[in-house]
This record gives C-alpha cells, structure tokens and sequence, in this order.
C-alpha cells in the first residue's frame, strides 16, 4: 500500500453541528483529505454531510463502532457501503466481525475492528470484568479479526508493532490518540506522536482536538502532515 503522507492525515470531525464541520471543512481545504465522523456530528445530521463530503472527493471513515447481533450489523454495514465511505469501525467481537465482512461484501467498504479503546488502561479493563491486560486483549482480538477477513483495526499507537506481527502487512493499522509534541493528552492515556506512531506501524493517524481546536487548524494539519513526511519520505 502506498500512501502519501496527507493521505494518512485522518481529521475527527467531533464537532455538534453540520455547520461547524463545513466551516472546519472550509477551514482546511486541501490540506485535509480524510475526515472521520464519529457519535456526535453522526447524530446531528452528520451522515447527509458524510455523503457530500464523498461527492466532492473526500474520504470518510464513519466511526460509529457496531456493535449488536449479526444480522442488525450485518444489514447496517449494508446500509453504510452505499453511503461510499472508506472505512467503517466494529467492536472487535467475532459474531459482530463476522456479520460486517457479511454485510460489506461486493462493496469497497473497508471494516475496521476497533481492539481496545485508547481511553482503557488495564485498570479499567479488570473493573470491566477482564481478566487480560490492554496489550493481552488487543492481540487476542486482533488475530480473530485476521482470521474473520477484517480489513484493518483501529488500536493504540503503543500496540501497533506488536499487533502488525500478528496481522501482516496486508491488514490497515489506523491509530487515534495521536498528539503532536506540547498538545494535552485530555482524555486520553494511551498516546504517541506522529512521528512515533509512523514508526510503529501505523498506516493512518486520527487527529481530533490538536487540528480542531488549534487557533489555526490549517497550520495544525499541514504540520502533522511534514511530521509524517519527514519519517516516510513522501
């Protein structure tokens, strides 16, 4: 797979309006070519948007993590091939990943299997009733996802060299809690900077609140994009 480095910019349009992701949008021009939309802008009118954004030559990862018995996510996955989205996000359980490889085939929907959320440390994992750790679990899952025909996962950054000897290389690795040097990590815990992540394995970063919220978003994207140049070369 060859990617150019604003190729692998993926912006989170985790904002609560139609208008203020067209007004980000407007914002960052050409700067931006992938845009993720996630719960809240979903919610607000966010999947018209997705399609516009796909007709004026965008991509569009739709992170809405599926999660429910086979055949409501097997007919959902259906219904979002037809939108023209790049990627799609399920949780990474063998029944759901089953029924999305069902549900997306003969489209060029590509089903993402989200291992553990970046928001999870091991602690939360025992409070949720896991005997595993982060690192445990993620490759637990990110082999049955292998092994169902899922086209890449979502995981942590600090994952990735690990979780890319269990896949192969012909399995995407789409990292968020990216931070660029000197940004807050919010809620995040597990997190690395672009550079890193690249370095890691990862073939696509997800970068929200450092782009969104920046005083310049433009610069913010355009700087995150150089980082990862510098470390692939193109």
């Amino acid at each position: 797979m060859t990617l150019d480095a604003r190729e692998r910019l993926i912006v989170a349009l985790d904002l609560p309006s139609v208008k203020s992701a067209e007004a980000m949008v407007a914002k960052l021009g050409e700067s931006v070519c992938f845009y993720k939309i996630g719960y809240q802008l979903a919610f607000a009118g966010g999947l018209p948007f997705a399609a516009g954004l796909i007709a004026a030559g965008k991509q569009v990862f739709l992170d809405l993590k599926l999660h429910d018995i086979g055949n409501t996510v097997s007919k959902g996955v259906e219904s979002v091939a037809q939108l023209g989205a790049t990627f799609l996000t399920v949780h990474a359980y063998p029944q759901t990943m089953k029924a999305a490889v069902e549900g997306k085939r003969g489209s060029t929907l590509r089903i993402l299997a989200v291992t553990v959320l970046t928001s999870y440390d091991d602690a939360d994992l025992a409070a949720a009733g896991y005997d595993l750790g982060v690192g445990e679990l993620a490759a637990a899952r990110a082999a049955q996802a292998r092994d169902t025909g899922i086209d890449g996962l979502v995981c942590s950054a600090e994952e990735a060299a690990n979780l890319r000897g269990i896949v192969g290389p012909g399995m995407v690795l789409v990292t968020p809690g990216i931070r660029p040097a000197g940004t807050a990590s919010g809620d995040q815990k597990r997190i690395m900077t672009p550079a890193r992540a690249i370095e890691a394995g990862a073939d696509y970063l997800v970068v929200g609140r450092p782009v969104v919220e920046a005083r310049d978003p433009k610069a913010a994207a355009d700087a995150i994009v150089a980082e990862i140049e510098q470390v692939t070369g193109k």
